[in-house]
């Protein structure tokens, strides 16, 4: 095919000194035409210095957390097509062909690398155990479009990158994605790959609790946010059962004696009721709400073309045609 399409590596890093130079070679020789941009969160180990030395151009952001790292990569680079992979070496770059072949013959905004044996390498037991519970509470929430929320190897399109709001600090920034793709139905697909140990030097920047606790405070957010009417009828019913259970015995009492002895516990019980009624209200027009916004997000990413126009110089192109590499399968 004669058409060509301009491809950004994205690599987001902190104090990955150890590994990011050899990555970025690899990654050229993997895409040898594509741009190759590191993305520095204050390292003080060199990290930036050894991604210059191998050739990919550096930027710092100062704000710590993967979100703004991802936010800055996203409003700052304009590609066709972009490949972001972590910079701790545990993806493999001769992968990126697979991912960028899989996100045009499937015509896809993301393609997510879902990480083989991670319950096996993954290094940190309770990180794997997380990463499973976390996976099926998402496909609770917010539909059964993915099985690895976590992955850190992605391919998108113009598309996705320039209409993904990405207002999240920390590494929840990929939960963020995947509800972004769910909530707009956007056509994604996942394709199956290795997934390394970190080498020797590197160490995991994940705090099993910390982050924990982060994920699963974004996931409610994100739920009142897309769901409101299920977040909020949640917490109304909660209300709800409590009040019944300080109602049911007062109105007990007053049908087996026709007094009401307790009543401040039948007051505080239909306190609690008008708190349920309320919240079951507001989900209500949350929920409409949250439909026009969704609405609008859609007819926005339908306004973002697919490419952008090829006014930029030919050498930051590569050819749609990839050569066709075998053992891989895409999972939908």
């Amino acid at each position: 095919m004669s058409e060509q399409l301009d491809i950004a590596v994205l690599l987001p890093c902190y104090n990955e000194a150890s590994t990011i130079g050899q990555l970025v070679r690899d990654f050229r020789a993997a895409l040898p035409s594509a741009r190759i941009y590191v993305y520095d969160n204050n390292s003080i180990d060199g990290t930036p210095l050894q991604a210059m030395l191998a050739g990919a151009a550096v930027v710092r952001e100062r704000r710590q957390g993967k979100g703004h790292v991802v936010r800055r990569m996203f409003a700052d680079i304009d590609a066709d097509i972009y490949v972001m992979a972590d910079g701790d070496g545990t993806y493999s770059p001769a992968d990126a062909e697979d991912l960028i072949r899989t996100l045009l013959t499937e015509q896809a905004d993301m393609v997510v690398g879902t990480r083989r044996h991670i319950r096996f390498e993954a290094g940190r037991q309770g990180h794997a155990f997380g990463n499973r519970i976390f996976n099926l509470l998402y496909r609770s929430i917010f539909g059964t479009d993915f099985s690895d929320i976590f992955s850190g190897y992605r391919a998108f399109s113009r598309r996705f990158v320039k209409s993904f709001p990405a207002v999240s600090n920390g590494f929840e920034i990929e939960t963020e994605m995947s509800v972004h793709a769910s909530r707009l139905k956007l056509p994604v697909t996942e394709l199956e790959l290795d997934y390394g140990r970190r080498p020797e030097g590197s160490h995991s920047k994940l705090s099993t609790f910390r982050d924990g606790t982060k994920i699963l405070w974004m996931f409610a957010m994100l739920m009142k946010e897309t769901r409101p009417f299920a977040f909020f009828s949640l917490i109304g019913a909660a209300f709800l059962t409590t009040s019944l259970a300080f109602m049911v015995p007062v109105l007990t009492e007053y049908f087996a004696t026709g007094l009401v002895p307790r009543l401040p516990t039948w007051v505080f019980s239909m306190a609690l009721m008008l708190v349920a009624i309320m919240l079951f209200t507001a989900g209500l027009i949350l929920d409409s709400v949250s439909r026009a916004r969704t609405e609008q997000l859609r007819i926005h990413y339908m306004t973002i073309a697919r490419q952008r126009p090829h006014d930029a110089e030919k050498s930051s192109a590569i050819p749609v045609s990839l050569p066709k590499r075998q053992g891989r399968k895409a999972t939908t």
